[in-house]
Formats: C-alpha cells, structure tokens, sequence
C-alpha cells in the first residue's frame, strides 16, 4: 500500500493542520491515480497546443477576404474596435489582426523552450478572448424569431460563445506558464 497526501498530489498548496489529511491507495488505485495523472499531462498538452492551433489557423484565415468580410459586422459595432475602420479598411484590420493572433499562438507555443514568453502570449489571448466575448453584446444576435435574449443566434452568438472555452484554455495556460517561470531557476 502506498501513502499520499492528497494535497500534495494535487497541487493545492500550503495547508493548515485542519485541511491536511491522509489516505491509504492499495495498488489498483495506485494504478489508476497513475493513468489519471498521464492521461491529465496528455490533456494539457491538447489543451495548451489546441489552443495554439486555433488561434494561430484562425489567424492565418483572418488574411483572407472571407474572414476580413466575415468579422466586419463584429468590429463595426464593437465600441472597442470599431474605431479602427476609420482608418483601416476592412482587410488591412484583418490582416493586422491576424498578424497579432499568429504572433499570440507562437508565443503560447514557445511555453517548453520559455514560460516567460508563453506568459506574454497567454496573457494576450487572454485579453484577445474577453474581446471576441464582448461582440456578443455589442453586436446584435440575439434571435428574435425566439424572443430574443438568452435564445443565440446562429452569427454571431452561437459563433463566439465557443470563445468562453478557448478563454479557459487561454487562462489555464497563462497559470501554468506563470507556475513554470516561477519554478525555474533564475537566470
């Protein structure tokens, strides 16, 4: 039989003598706590370079005129970047940005070789993904054949709201990016 602690395991941090407690793992579970433990690493290597394929293909497609065109009525009625149409045209805006995104994936990729620049590009798409959710109330789409809010349209709601998971993935990578620069020896 093998004794851990939970905490420890886990990843929790300091406890208190009242949180701390102890228990017994006889060897099947010792088994399964194992594949748990590989099956989580394999997760959060999917997730961190799921996340950098997402944002860096939806990048490169943001160089096309399809995807200029099809973000256009998203910035335009955004307070935070509709501005930006006053002097860009719809494709050089969507060029730009996908020069930003392209950048953003790169950095996150980067986390193996520097946590430190994999902090800097999960912090972005941390903001970049609170942006996008911001279209979903500055850009009309709630359907109205439903009776409007909550019911999503198909564009742009039920489009953006799959940002709330790629800003969990984004926010998952900025902690443990931040993590890892704080375990590294300083340099």
């Amino acid at each position: 039989m093998i004794r851990t602690n939970v905490w420890q395991n886990l990843s929790l941090g300091p406890q208190t003598n009242h949180q701390r407690f102890d228990i017994t793992h006889s060897g099947a579970s010792s088994t399964l706590a194992n594949k748990g433990m590989a099956i989580a690493a394999l997760g959060s290597r999917v997730l961190r370079y799921g996340l950098v394929l997402v944002v860096g293909w939806i990048g490169l497609m943001k160089f096309t005129g399809y995807e200029a065109n099809g973000i256009q009525p998203l910035v335009a009625h955004s307070p935070l970047m509709g501005w930006m149409y006053h002097f860009l045209n719809v494709r050089q805006f969507s060029a730009g940005l996908g020069v930003v995104e392209v950048a953003i994936a790169i950095l996150i990729a980067l986390w193996p070789w520097s946590p430190k620049t994999s902090t800097v590009g999960s912090a972005l798409a941390v903001v970049m993904f609170l942006t996008t959710l911001s279209f979903l109330f500055s850009t009309p789409g709630w359907e109205p054949s439903l009776g409007g809010f909550p019911a999503l349209s198909a564009l742009p709601g039920q489009f953006l709201l799959k940002d709330v998971v790629l800003l969990g993935a984004a926010i998952w990578s900025l902690g443990e990016s931040l993590k890892s620069v704080s375990m590294r020896p300083a340099e």
